[in-house]
Order: C-alpha cells, then sequence, then structure tokens
C-alpha cells in the first residue's frame, strides 16, 4: 500500500501537530475551558479516594458518629461538583470534536469544488464521497474520543496517581513499576491498527464505488442478466472488509490481555506488601483502603488510554487519507491581479493551440481558427479526433499546453476564471440534472432569477408545456440525473438553463446525437433560438445540425484536415464527403439551407 511507508512515530507526530495548527487550535479556548471540566473531575475522583481513610480511620475505627455525617455531606457536595464538571467537559468536548469534523468537511468540499475538471475524471465519484462518509466518520469517532480520553483519562491519572505518592511513595511505586513495560507492545498494536485501518478505508472506498457503479448502471446488470457476477464482486469486497475489521477488532483487544496481566501483577504485590505492613500496624487500615481504591480507579483511564492509542491511530489512517487529497493543488487558477473578462464583440481566436494529456498523448495540434462575433462555426470529425477536447479548453476545463486562446483580442489564462465562466454557456449531450425541482435546475442558469424570467427561459428552449404537464409543475423532482424525464426534455431543461444563463459565447457538445427524431427536431428548434446574437462553437455528430454553420471544421487526430462552408466541403469531396454519404445511407441531409 502506498500509505505504509508513513506508518511511523515520526508521521504521528506530524499528523497530531497539523490538526492542532489547522484546526484544533482556533477552538483552543474551548479545548481550556474542557481541559479545566476535566482537572476538577480528576480532582474531585482523587478525592473520593481520599476520603475513604478519615471513613475507615476517623469513623469506623473512632466510632464517631458526628464526623460519620460531616463525611457524608462532603462527599454528596463532591459528586454534584463531579457531575457539574462532567458535564461541562462534556459539552465542550462535543463542541470542538464536531467543530473540526465539520471544518474539515468543509475545506474538503473547498478542495473538491476548486479542483481541475481532470481531477474528477481520474476519480471515480464513489471515492471522493468515502472520503466524507467513510474517512470523515473515523476522524470524528478519534477526534472526539481523543479529546476527551486523553484530557480525561490522563488527568484522572495523574490526580489518582499523585495521590498515591503522597500517601505511600514506595508502595506506590511498586505499583507502577511494571506499567512501562507495556508502552512497547502498545505502541507496536497501535502501528498494526493504523495499517489494518488503511487497508479498511480502501477497501471500503472501492466497496462504494462498486455500489455507486452497479446502482447507476442497474438497467445494463438487468439487461445483460449480469446479477451474478455483480453479486461475486459485491461479496469479495463484503467479506474482505469483514476480515480486516475482524482483524482490527483483533488488534485492537490485543492490549487488554496485556493490561489486565500487569494491572493484576501491581494489584496483587500491593495487597501483599500493603497487607502486611497494615497487619504489621505499620500503617493504618484506612490509608491502605484508601490508597487501594486510587490504584483501582487509575486502572480503568489507564485501560481507556492504552486502548484510546488503537482508535487514534485509526483516526490518523484517515486524516493521512483526506489531507492527501486536499494538498492536491489545481493548476488551473487565476492568476494573481487578473482582471475580470470585458465581452465587447465576443470574438474567439485560437492561435497554435496544441494540447497533451498528462501521459503525453496529443489530443489538439497546431489549431488556429477565428470566429467572429455572432457567428456559427462548427467542429466535425471521427470519435477521438480531438473536438470536445478543443471545446473544453475554452472556458479552461483544461489549459492548452501551448498556444494560446484570445476572447477579444484577451489571453484567457490573463483574466478571472469565474468571469470568463460566466460569459460561456454549455450544452452538452451528457446532461447534468440534479434531484431538485424543476424550477432549480432551471434556475442553475443564473440563481437568483426571477421566476418570469424562469418561465421565459422555458418557453424559450420548448419546455414550458411539458412543464406544466408534470404532476407538480416546477416543483416536480426531476429525481438524479433526471432520470423521471425523457431524454429530450432533459436536454430542453439543459438548453432553458443556458437561455437563462444569457452568455455571449455559447458551446454546444453533441447536443442532438442522443436524441430520437421527434425529440432532435424539439430540442433544434430551442437551440436555434438559443444560438440567436451568440458567438457559437458547436461539436456535431449528427451533420444535419450543422449544415447551416458558417465555417465547418474537419478535425481528424487533432488537426484541422479540412474547413469551409457545407458546399464548400461536399465539393472538396474529401472526409466530410464521405461522413455525410455515409449518415445519408439512413438520414435525408439536405445539401443547404
Amino acid at each position: 500500500m502506498k500509505f505504509l511507508n508513513l506508518l511511523s512515530d515520526k508521521t504521528t507526530l506530524s499528523l497530531v501537530r497539523r490538526l492542532w495548527r489547522e484546526h484544533i487550535k482556533p477552538y483552543r479556548w474551548h479545548v481550556v475551558g474542557g481541559l479545566i471540566c476535566m482537572a476538577i473531575a480528576a480532582a474531585t475522583t482523587a478525592t473520593l479516594a481520599k476520603m475513604l481513610q478519615p471513613l475507615f480511620d476517623d469513623v469506623f475505627m473512632a466510632r464517631n458518629e458526628a464526623m460519620l455525617f460531616q463525611v457524608a455531606a462532603l462527599v454528596l457536595v463532591i459528586f454534584v461538583l463531579k457531575g457539574i464538571s462532567s458535564f461541562g467537559e462534556s459539552v465542550s468536548m462535543i463542541y470542538v470534536g464536531q467543530k473540526i469534523i465539520g471544518d474539515i468537511q468543509k475545506r474538503l468540499f473547498d478542495h473538491f469544488i476548486a479542483a481541475d475538471l481532470a481531477y474528477f475524471h481520474a476519480r471515480s465519484s464513489g471515492e471522493l464521497v468515502s472520503r466524507f462518509t467513510n474517512d470523515v466518520n473515523l476522524m470524528r469517532g478519534a477526534v472526539t474520543t481523543a479529546l476527551t480520553g486523553m484530557g480525561k483519562d490522563t488527568l484522572s491519572l495523574i490526580f489518582l496517581i499523585g495521590l498515591m505518592f503522597y500517601q505511600d511513595w514506595f508502595l506506590a511505586t511498586l505499583a507502577f513499576f511494571v506499567f512501562p513495560v507495556a508502552i512497547l507492545p502498545i505502541v507496536k498494536i497501535g502501528r498494526k491498527m493504523r495499517k489494518v485501518s488503511l487497508n479498511t478505508q480502501e477497501e471500503m472506498g472501492a466497496f462504494t464505488i462498486l455500489l455507486h457503479q452497479i446502482f447507476q448502471g442497474m438497467r445494463v446488470v438487468k439487461a445483460y442478466a449480469m446479477e451474478n457476477y455483480e453479486q461475486i464482486r459485491a461479496y469479495r469486497l463484503i467479506d474482505s472488509i469483514s476480515y480486516l475489521n475482524i482483524k482490527g477488532g483483533r488488534v485492537r483487544a490485543a492490549s487488554h490481555p496485556i493490561m489486565e496481566t500487569l494491572g493484576g501483577c501491581a494489584i496483587v504485590i500491593v495487597i501483599l506488601y500493603g497487607g502486611t505492613q497494615v497487619i504489621a500496624g505499620n500503617r493504618t487500615t484506612g490509608t491502605f483502603i484508601s490508597f487501594i481504591t486510587a490504584l483501582l480507579l487509575a486502572y480503568e483511564p489507564m485501560k481507556r488510554l492504552a486502548g484510546l492509542n488503537a482508535s487514534l491511530q485509526e483516526g490518523l489512517a484517515a486524516a493521512l487519507r483526506i489531507f492527501e487529497a486536499i494538498d492536491l493543488k489545481p493548476t488551473i487558477v487565476t492568476l494573481p491581479k487578473s482582471p475580470p473578462l470585458q465581452i465587447t464583440k465576443g470574438e474567439i481566436e485560437l492561435k497554435d493551440v496544441c494540447f497533451a494529456y498528462p501521459n503525453g498523448k496529443k489530443a489538439v495540434k497546431n489549431i488556429s481558427l477565428t470566429i467572429k462575433s455572432g457567428q456559427r462555426i462548427a467542429l466535425v470529425g471521427p470519435s477521438g479526433s480531438g473536438k470536445s477536447t478543443l471545446l473544453n479548453l475554452i472556458p479552461r476545463f483544461y489549459d492548452v499546453t501551448t498556444g494560446t486562446i484570445e476572447i477579444d483580442g484577451v489571453d484567457i489564462r490573463k483574466v478571472t476564471l469565474s468571469s470568463l465562466r460566466s460569459h460561456v454557456a454549455l450544452v452538452s449531450q451528457e446532461v447534468i440534472l440534479f434531484d431538485d425541482t424543476v424550477r432549480a435546475n432551471i434556475a442553475y442558469g443564473r440563481w437568483g432569477a426571477s421566476e418570469e424570467e424562469i418561465v421565459n427561459a422555458a418557453k424559450a428552449a420548448a419546455a414550458h408545456t411539458f412543464i406544466k404537464a408534470l404532476p407538480e409543475g416546477y416543483d416536480t423532482i426531476v429525481g438524479e440525473q433526471g432520470v423521471r424525464l425523457s431524454g429530450g426534455q432533459r436536454q430542453r431543461l439543459s438548453i432553458a438553463r443556458a437561455m437563462l444563463k444569457n452568455a455571449p459565447l455559447l458551446l454546444l457538445d453533441e447536443a442532438t446525437s442522443s436524441l430520437d427524431t421527434v425529440s432532435e427536431r424539439q430540442v433544434q428548434a430551442a437551440l436555434n433560438r438559443l444560438m440567436e446574437g451568440r458567438t457559437t462553437i458547436v461539436v456535431a455528430h449528427r451533420l444535419s445540425t450543422v449544415v447551416d454553420a458558417d465555417m465547418i471544421y474537419v478535425i481528424e487526430e487533432g488537426e484541422v484536415s479540412e474547413k469551409g462552408t457545407h458546399l464548400d466541403l461536399l465539393e472538396n469531396n474529401k472526409t466530410y464527403a464521405k461522413l455525410v454519404d455515409l449518415q445519408f445511407m439512413t438520414d435525408t441531409l439536405p445539401l443547404a439551407s
């Protein structure tokens, strides 16, 4: 595993310091308040153990009834104080723990929302969701447990051990001599726990990805009768996760026999030595009972601290994965002091543009073209020729490797990213609708638009009529990815969204390729209205949609092989003409508008 080389004490300290510096420090005064409450609660625990000495020696042995009521009243006060302080520390630590986790989730979401598009193409949505669920939940448990446990249990130990040394330093030394022996195996258990936890989180991430893929593709699973195959894949991951959880539980429980055995040794030593001292009259019964009570009370927080290390390592393993994601910085960013883009004409110019993917594969090679204000140009060519990639360079979903893209003479890399994208509307074959109302999905084009503007956009996209026929009209929930709508309806909502945005630059990426003939006609009519007065780049597979373009560019293997109008390219009788002939066998293609 890629994380295993990080499993060291140095890494643990580094992660703890980073968590403190970046997430715990802002809440340090709440932590201080919680620690004060913890200190009071711990002091009351030690005081209760101390109260056994006068109870036995001054009350029971001396048969002092008057002092009995005084001790009883004092014990009641101590318990009330302990309850109030325990409440204070619980509330403080829960607040701090939840705020820290909330801040981490917000920071992680901010990172994802600002990440390059390539980041999402390289990872499945299930993997990213796993960071928010599996990893953060582990951190939630670890942070809350660690803050409370390390503070409360440590302070309880300090007060109880202090009481024991105050009463009999030699007996206390005998009692705690054996416990340093437990440190080394507990540290080793913690390292094993982090290793198991990392493996478990990776398998949980893979399981989340698998479930997402299966549920999204259930139609295909059933169409090809692949239920048994998917069961095998799911069972394998479930069994692997079960095995790792069992192993984790076994590793976590390994501290119990160590602490029980050493605790038993300590108590036996105290009973043997202390008992002989009481029998010999060298110490009182009350002193011995108070001492052994303090030892027994100290034993429980000591066991919890030993187990806490395993929980802490699980949380640190999750923090390691989360910080790894957070530390990946986007490469497509707004340069310092960049001005916003001001559209004066809406002219787009590509100058010797090249683009290569990180693996070195060149998708676009030395393309130069100019699109005048209000013009409509089309990019056509075989699948995988680089058409959509070229389109994605304009809103800076990717940055050019070499060359420049200018809008109204300004390099798009020298203006703010938000202003560039605010001037661009995109309608693609892959319609993205959110599991929200029809109204909200249209309003995504310009949040804050009025009801009248939303309805007008829907009407312009030929969507108003079918929207009104839906069960709840504009308040109808469309389902995940618009599953409750037809393909044509989803596409018209996408066009309505672009209509509402009213951007001067329009990008159409195979906007009608997945539609039937009737739907295509409806959508194409809406697109024609959308393109009016806008500088438009169309990537098209169906050539019937581009015959009216002012200029058609044929892209082959990332390069422009032909350019011209529909009639010009037919006369050239090259790639474009062959593509037309190929489609003519199934479609009726007009020669000109």
